[in-house]
């Protein structure tokens, strides 16, 4: 492997580290201690969780080199994940109020 690439990697891993601290800490801004619904943690969890699967897959499987099929199948793929597991959040949190 060259130098280049290795040190490439390390930096992607190192910005994966980094958002990963910052969902931690979106987290733990409530402070209460309880388990409680908050949408702004909840949302900001999963779209910080696309955002790293999305660099996972540019990254470490690739996909940036792969034919652009691959790469939109995967992008189109973390869209409709993303929507289906905010949408279900949000109608569960409707519901559960309602």
């Amino acid at each position: 492997m060259n130098g280049g690439f290795e040190k490439r990697l390390l930096v992607v891993w190192l910005i994966l580290s980094a958002i990963t601290m910052l969902s931690v800490w979106i987290g733990s801004l409530d402070g209460q201690g309880a388990l409680r619904p908050n949408a702004v943690a909840t949302s900001s969890a999963i779209v910080i969780a696309l955002v790293k699967a999305r660099v996972i897959f540019q990254e470490f499987m690739e996909v940036r080199h792969a034919p652009v099929l691959l790469g939109r199948l995967t992008d189109l793929w973390l869209v409709v994940t993303g929507v289906s597991l905010l949408g279900c959040y949000f109608f569960g949190l409707a519901f559960s109020r309602g």
